[in-house]
C-alpha cells in the first residue's frame, strides 16, 4: 500500500518556491499577530484552552518525530514517511490552535522571578528563534525526501531533527512553565 501518492513526486519538481513562499507566509502571519488588534473572542468557547490544546499537540509531533527518527534508524521508510506526515499533521494543527488562540487573546505574561525567570526567557526565546527557522527546514528536508533526493535530504534531515525536536519539546516546557499565570 502506497500512503504516499506523493511518492510519485518528480526529482525535477522545484519545490524551493513552495518551501520560500509558506515559509515566508507562515513566519508573517505569526508575527502579523504580533501588531494586529485581536478579535472579539466572545464565541462561547473558552479560549483557554488553546494553549493546552497547542501543548499535547507539541507532545505529539515530539513523539511522533521520534518514532520516525527510531524507524529511519531501523531502514523502515515506510514507517518512518508516516510518522513524518503524522508530526507534519499535528504540527499544522497546531498552527491552526497557535493562530487562533493568538489571534483572539492577549500575550500572557510570566510572573515568575529570578533564576526561573531567566530560565524559562532562555527557553522562549530559543523556541521562538529555531521554531521560525525549522520552517522552511522541515519542509526542505520533507522535500527532498519525497523527491527521493536522498543524499541531500539526509544532509539536512541531521540538521532539522534535532531542532524539530527541540522546538517542539521546548513548547510543551514553556506551556509548563506559564500555565499558572494564564
Amino acid at each position: 500500500m502506497k500512503i504516499e501518492g506523493i511518492d510519485s513526486m518528480k526529482k525535477d519538481f522545484n519545490y524551493v518556491p513552495w518551501v520560500v513562499g509558506l515559509s515566508i507566509a507562515i513566519n508573517l502571519i505569526v508575527v502579523a499577530l504580533l501588531f494586529l488588534p485581536k478579535m472579539d473572542g466572545d464565541t462561547g468557547f473558552d479560549i483557554k484552552l488553546l494553549p493546552l490544546l497547542n501543548a499535547v499537540l507539541n507532545s505529539f509531533t515530539f513523539v511522533f518525530l521520534l518514532a520516525a527518527l527510531f524507524m529511519i534508524l531501523r531502514k523502515n521508510i515506510r514507517w518512518h514517511k508516516r510518522f513524518i506526515f503524522a508530526a507534519f499533521s499535528s504540527t499544522a494543527l497546531f498552527l491552526v490552535s497557535y493562530l487562533t488562540y493568538h489571534s483572539m487573546a492577549e500575550s500572557t505574561s510570566f510572573g515568575g522571578e529570578g533564576i526561573v525567570a531567566a530560565i524559562y526567557y532562555f527557553i522562549l526565546i530559543t523556541h521562538i528563534v529555531l521554531a521560525a527557522l525549522i520552517v522552511p527546514l522541515a519542509l526542505l528536508t520533507l522535500f527532498r525526501g519525497l523527491a527521493m533526493k536522498v543524499d541531500k535530504h539526509r544532509r539536512i534531515a541531521r540538521w532539522t531533527m534535532p531542532l524539530w525536536l527541540y522546538v517542539s519539546l521546548t513548547g510543551v516546557i514553556v506551556y509548563l512553565m506559564i500555565s499558572p499565570y494564564y
